[in-house]
């Protein structure tokens, strides 16, 4: 918005002048009785004298991180899709809501209830509490997350070295939150990356450097090592690196088996801890399953951050970390899983996870026998034909017959599992073309700027393929189209194009 013209200078002396109307930043030179309230500007400081003028902030004297956009990103895009509730959205990353349902909370909590009479050997009174009382900080269901771990990804977990979280964020922050001891240190991570990261790490003053990922092999090895090196010499302590090794938020990107062994030696080799965030690796398409980090760590260089959002229910907002890195005490000589201290930042955070959330996650683990590749069978197939209509029907609208674009500079990469693909265009991609999608063509995604730390992702945007029906995904994808056709048929929006990282 543009703000409207100054008053122009009447030369007037320091007396009223009907003229020249003070503005509200100006000062006034106006005598006043005592009792008049005052209209200047103070400090933010500056205290009040007025009984009568109501108390404010200025984000001058707030935590920096509150201006940055990063803390913004998903604010703005519920928002573009709150105030466009009819258009089609290839934007939010959230689990098909065909696969859950507000009856089947009962009756996992049922089945929990059951668990802890038979198995456990509770009595009535103390499964009313362990679900309505306070629970443990470290939470109740860790022995089941542990068997789940066994079955589904081949982990030998300690369940003591394990801590239920409030979902995925306060896991990630935890973690962080311990990592972070002074200005020195840095937290490296795979870029484009999720900006729930960027953003945990702004809060605590933890400073985030960049390692280039790649479509091909998800992340860039020898800019790892580079990074790590030149935070170094900089003075710095690189203390993690923050990645998906399955089907990454946003790029779609994994990392190879060979990789994934090559990664864990140069954490080693370089000492740094690698932090795994896999809520993808379920979802894996038609292509066999990789072992994750954690099970092939022998070195315990890896911290596995977990959530049910995307296997059982984002609703219930649980999810966990395995932390089983020994801590010395440097006092007393005694050594403690990282677990116990991350629970300790915990009890002063959040004190602990809902027992009625780990008991709704708990009983579907049950009922399940703690297998949830199997729980999630016909999800994982909804999201694989949702991908493949998605990646066939770009192909259809923007590529001729014999393969070759229509136009310059579009391309896209071409994931095997997960719920995302990243289109590349010959124009600015940013949140004024979002809200001109959605006025215009009724069609959300989501500008892949958001998701860089610094320049990049500028002509790139995501587009999710979990929520949208079969129906959806084509009239989407026409409407995608027309939107591309109108910017590509407009000269000062084509530069020269650019390839995906």
């Amino acid at each position: 918005m543009q703000s409207s013209a100054a008053p122009k200078d009447s030369g007037a002396g320091p007396g009223p002048d009907p003229d020249h109307p003070r503005t509200p930043l100006e000062p006034s030179t106006e005598p006043r009785t005592p009792s008049e309230p005052s209209t200047e500007p103070r400090t933010p400081s500056e205290p009040s004298t007025d009984p009568h003028t109501p108390f404010e902030l200025s984000t001058d004297t707030l935590h920096p991180s509150l201006t940055d956009p990063v803390l913004s990103s998903m604010n703005l895009l519920n928002e573009v899709a709150h105030r466009f509730p009819d258009a089609i959205s290839f934007a939010p990353g959230r689990p098909c809501e065909d696969f859950f349902a507000a009856e089947d909370i009962h009756r996992h909590l049922r089945t929990f209830c059951r668990y802890l009479t038979e198995e456990r050997g509770l009595t009535t009174a103390q499964v009313d509490r362990t679900l309505c009382q306070y629970g443990p900080t470290n939470g109740i269901i860790q022995e089941l997350v542990a068997r789940n771990l066994a079955a589904d990804e081949g982990m030998d977990v300690d369940p003591a070295t394990v801590v239920m979280t409030v979902g995925f964020q306060e896991a990630l922050f935890l973690v962080l939150r311990a990592l972070r001891t002074d200005e020195r240190d840095v937290l490296l991570a795979v870029e484009p990356a999720y900006v729930g990261l960027t953003g945990a790490a702004r809060l605590l003053d933890l400073p985030v450097r960049p390692v280039a990922g790649t479509a091909a092999t998800g992340v860039d090895l020898d800019d790892l090592v580079a990074q790590v090196r030149r935070a170094r010499a900089a003075g710095l302590r690189p203390r993690a690196c923050y990645l998906v090794p399955d089907f990454a938020n946003p790029s779609g990107a994994g990392i190879g088996l060979d990789d994934r062994h090559r990664l864990l030696a140069l954490a080693d080799e370089h000492d740094i801890l690698l932090l795994e965030d896999n809520p993808y690796g379920l979802f894996h398409g038609h292509r066999e399953r990789l072992p994750t980090l954690k099970a092939l760590d022998r070195a315990r260089r890896v911290i596995y951050l977990g959530s049910f959002a995307k296997t059982v229910l984002p609703g219930a907002r649980v999810g966990y970390a395995v932390a089983d890195q020994p801590v010395r005490d440097s006092a007393t000589g005694r050594t403690a899983p990282l677990a116990a201290h991350l629970s300790k930042i915990k009890s002063m955070l959040t004190v602990n996870t809902s027992p009625i959330a780990q008991a709704v996650v708990g009983g579907k683990l049950i009922e399940h026998g703690y297998d949830l590749a199997d729980a999630n069978a016909r999800a994982r197939e909804r999201y694989a034909r949702n991908l493949d209509q998605v990646l066939d029907g770009l192909a259809r609208r923007f590529r001729s017959r014999a393969g070759a674009p229509h136009t310059v500079g579009i391309e896209w990469n071409t994931p095997t599992g997960g719920f995302f693909v990243v289109l590349t265009v010959p124009f600015t991609v940013d949140d004024d073309l979002l809200e001109h999608s959605a006025r215009r063509y009724g069609v959300l995604w989501t500008p892949m700027c958001h998701f860089y730390s610094g320049a990049g992702g500028d002509r790139q945007l995501r587009l999710s393929v979990s929520l949208v029906t079969e129906d959806e995904i084509e009239e989407g994808l026409d409407r995608l189209a027309a939107l591309v056709a109108e910017r590509c048929s407009r000269p000062g929006d084509r530069p020269a194009a650019r390839s995906t990282r």
